[in-house]
């Protein structure tokens, strides 16, 4: 009788252990659920924000300034970036490729020889540029893929291109955008590294001109001009296109990262037009942002 018992007792000890296991998991799917649901929600309020009129005061602007929001079990942080800030990898000149690299460190030569890669990668020839690698080179250096001589159609594609690292490319992809549509840089919401990618321009020129753009923006008056981009500068563009960081950090620890592109059109039918939408990393685990 004994030993009915003590299997008994093992039995329900197992049940219980059990139990308690799986209600942890669906506690832990709950919490996630939530996490993205309110993630999401803060691409929706940036979205939002973006369509209020220009004039508005205090209304969000692309400037790549951080949001705080208190939730009732936790944190959302929320940022937007117009990709007009951004160097687009489909439009940049050979001299603005040459400076995003220099800015990364990379010496003139190897500079020079990426810029002339990644214009090979996009341009519809095979003809090699000077520097530049086509299908021999890629054949060459053991790859098993080749250049689609076509445009970028995200800024990750960037990596399998002959000659960029993955420390140059971590140190660029904020900077970087297939979105903007610009030969230039719109330095009234540059973010550091794209303003240290102009030529000729010193990091005490950016680093001036950013406490004077922000000082400006925070008494409501237009951002500066930045008079060290030259001919490097562009506007905002015809239908500037926006990207959303939404980061969620619940009260147990949980967090989700929403990451989304869209275009803001001002169309009642269709007021945005989304262009990327995808999970990011979060800050906290990245320890980069």
């Amino acid at each position: 009788m004994l030993w009915v018992v003590t299997l008994l007792s093992v039995i329900a000890g197992n049940f219980a252990f059990s139990m308690r296991g799986e209600a942890q998991i669906a506690r832990n799917l709950l919490s996630a659920a939530q996490a993205q649901a309110q993630a999401d929600a803060g691409v929706y309020r940036a979205w939002y924000e973006l369509m209020k009129p220009p004039t508005e005061l205090n209304r969000w602007v692309g400037d790549g300034a951080a949001h705080d929001l208190s939730l009732a079990d936790g944190v959302l942080r929320v940022s937007i970036q117009d990709e007009s800030g951004k160097i687009d990898l489909n439009t940049a000149s050979e001299l603005l490729l040459v400076g995003l690299f220099r800015s990364a460190g990379m010496t003139q030569e190897s500079a020079v020889a990426l810029a002339d890669s990644v214009q090979d990668w996009r341009d519809t020839d095979k003809l090699r540029r000077l520097h530049g690698a086509e299908e021999a080179e890629y054949v060459a250096a053991g790859k098993s893929y080749t250049p689609p001589n076509a445009p970028f159609e995200t800024v990750d594609e960037l990596q399998r291109v002959l000659g960029m690292t993955p420390q140059v490319f971590r140190l660029l992809e904020p900077a970087l955008t297939v979105y903007s549509r610009q030969p230039g840089v719109n330095t009234a919401v540059a973010q550091r590294q794209a303003l240290l990618a102009i030529p000729g321009v010193s990091p005490e020129m950016v680093e001036q001109f950013l406490v004077l753009r922000a000082s400006m923006m925070a008494s409501q008056q237009p951002a500066p001009v930045f008079v060290g981009a030259g001919a490097f500068a562009s506007g905002p563009g015809g239908l500037p296109a926006y990207a959303v960081r939404s980061e969620v950090k619940m009260a147990d620890g949980t967090a989700f990262v929403r990451q989304a592109v869209a275009r803001i059109t001002r169309d009642p039918k269709r007021p945005v037009v989304v262009l990327a939408w995808g999970e990011g990393e979060s800050e906290q685990s990245s320890g980069t942002k």
